[in-house]
């Protein structure tokens, strides 16, 4: 009986999660509280929404913003404690000439914790976000609920020779252009011709030397540890040609407690291509394991 309670709680709550909408980047904007936190002297921006000392917690990708989660945030805003975090570089946090590591990003989402009063956090990351996130779990393991993986790594792009080949088109005067084919590469067939421009041109906004170097910092073998992830978690992966047959496997040897998906006909951005689908595993994966309280 107690199964059944659960199990229906669980899809009333997922109904409502669901209705994100399918609206385009700019066309919604995200209507919280927004609040600067301070880091290393840095105004580190992030949009908070309801009260409480737990939270759901959405860091973005490379050169993206917090705007990217415009069909999350509003349907799960008043459910729980919302956060979402413009990691420093980017959207309207500070942009100052220092090196975007993995390290300054996940002391970037502490700060942001510490101003908003929170004590615990489910995070999700997406791309880029993900690496942040394990990140902040191994510094600040009590804080940590839950780690939510949209289409992220949990091992290493390759050695410093594949970066340099890798990064090497963004450096120079073709900045713009290289960026943009990377982008495109991103893109699924459910992203619109709309929601094509509003990311890219979205993307394109943060400032090069800021790309080049948090890129090299997701190269960075020190945060490639295979150090085990204790606490519930969730990946939600595009099928794709960059995704290892044996990728579940290999995910689950560094987080046991993994829920492991993979959906075919999306891109890069599948949060935004399906919402109400993305919506419907979060909120399902929140409610399952009991993480967030009031």
């Amino acid at each position: 009986m107690q199964r059944i309670t659960r199990l229906l709680a669980i899809a009333i709550f997922v109904s409502s999660a669901i209705a994100g909408g399918n609206h385009a980047l700019a066309a919604r904007p995200l209507e919280g509280e927004s609040r600067y936190a301070k880091l290393d002297g840095q105004r580190v921006h992030y949009q908070n929404h309801g009260k409480g000392r737990e939270a759901l917690v959405f860091v973005h990708g490379w050169t993206c913003s917090l705007k990217f989660w415009s069909r999350q945030v509003p349907a799960f805003d008043g459910k729980f404690r919302v956060i979402a975090i413009d990691l420093p570089g980017h959207g309207q946090s500070d942009k100052p000439e220092v090196s975007y590591t993995m390290d300054l990003f996940a002391r970037a989402v502490n700060a942001v914790l510490g101003d908003a009063g929170v004590e615990r956090a489910v995070l999700v990351g997406h791309s880029m976000g993900t690496p942040v996130i394990r990140e902040f779990y191994r510094k600040y393991p009590q804080k940590t609920l839950a780690l939510v993986i949209v289409d992220g790594p949990l091992h290493p792009f390759g050695d410093k020779k594949m970066m340099e080949q890798f990064i090497a088109p963004l450096r120079g005067p073709g900045y713009k252009e290289a960026a943009s084919k990377f982008i495109d590469g991103m893109f699924g067939p459910n992203t619109t011709t709309e929601m094509r421009s509003d990311l890219k041109n979205s993307m394109l906004s943060t400032p090069q030397s800021v790309a080049i170097s948090a890129m090299e910092g997701m190269f960075d073998e020190s945060i490639w540890r295979q150090d085990k992830i204790d606490v519930p978690a969730l990946a939600i992966m595009a099928k794709s040609g960059f995704l290892a047959a044996d990728a579940e496997q290999s995910y689950r040897s560094v987080a046991p407690k993994l829920e492991f998906q993979v959906w075919d006909g999306v891109g890069h951005f599948l949060m935004m291509e399906k919402p109400k689908e993305f919506n419907e595993a979060l909120g399902g994966f929140v409610m399952k394991n009991g993480l967030l309280k009031k």
